[in-house]
């Protein structure tokens, strides 16, 4: 069984190591914590692919520069873990899964839009011309939280293609060696047929559980 070992993303590119909640107060269940200001509107800013990162970093110190405390609330990025093999080994990183955009909660207002525009790597925001949109709370909720319940269960970043030769490597039949037969992207699972006393048989099995047959 190979082992698991628990890195950092590289950066800057789009395997940034932030995580959704970075920067906020604590969220409760599937919804959001209420806003400290109620005059907070979450918008979603445009950021150079692959630096996200640096544009929250460069936002925050916007705010002890500006004196923005009572202005912008919550910086978030949105991530996913992604679980990669190399040589043999997992590794489990934090990867954007929307790459170019930091969810910023804040009371927008003309001299606020200038000063987040011309935030380096920023770009602009989401919505047309100089009209940002707002977001509502459920749009936010449903990014964030389905960041949060990615988290549950890492995706593993490996392509099975059917016919190809892989080996098992956990439960009843690990160790056996079988042939893929159907692969399902959504639920990361494989139908392998393995010969179990000379006849062949589909198992179902997670892409965790199997690992590629090595050419020689």
């Amino acid at each position: 069984m190979a082992a698991e070992e628990t890195i950092p993303a590289a950066a800057p590119e789009t395997a940034e190591a932030a995580t959704p909640a970075e920067g906020a107060v604590a969220e409760t269940g599937e919804h959001l914590a209420p806003p400290v200001n109620e005059k907070f509107k979450w918008y979603i800013i445009h950021a150079y692919s692959g630096f996200e990162r640096k544009v929250k970093e460069s936002l925050e110190s916007r705010i002890q520069a500006y004196g923005l405390q009572q202005k912008i609330g919550r910086i978030m990025i949105p991530t996913e873990p992604v679980t990669e093999l190399r040589n043999g080994k997992k590794y489990t990183i934090e990867r954007v899964f929307l790459p170019g955009y930091v969810l910023v909660e804040m009371e927008l207002d003309n001299d606020l839009w200038h000063i987040i525009k011309n935030t380096p790597r920023v770009t602009g925001f989401l919505g047309t011309g100089d009209s940002p949109v707002a977001l509502s709370e459920q749009e936010v909720s449903s990014i964030i939280f389905r960041a949060d319940v990615s988290k549950d269960k890492p995706k593993l970043k490996v392509k099975f293609q059917k016919n190809e030769a892989v080996r098992i490597n956990e439960g009843p039949f690990a160790n056996f060696n079988g042939i893929v037969d159907d692969v399902n992207e959504d639920r990361q699972t494989l139908k392998v047929m393995v010969t179990i006393f000379g006849r062949s048989t589909p198992v179902e099995l997670e892409f965790s559980k199997v690992d590629k047959v090595e050419e020689e």
